[in-house]
């Protein structure tokens, strides 16, 4: 079994959209080396300034 990581060790990133740290969720596990956007909120905002 999984040894449990308390929050405050979890990884975190400056969204590229409205610049807040956010950090590491289980949802993106396999893929947090891509992700760059805190929510689906800023990663839509972004995609409508482009």
């Amino acid at each position: 079994m999984a040894k449990m990581r308390k929050k405050g060790d979890l990884p975190s990133k400056i969204c590229a959209e409205c610049e807040l740290p956010f950090n590491w969720r289980k949802k993106w596990e396999r893929d947090w080396d891509n992700v760059k956007y805190c929510s689906e909120r800023c990663r839509r905002s972004a995609k409508t300034k482009t």
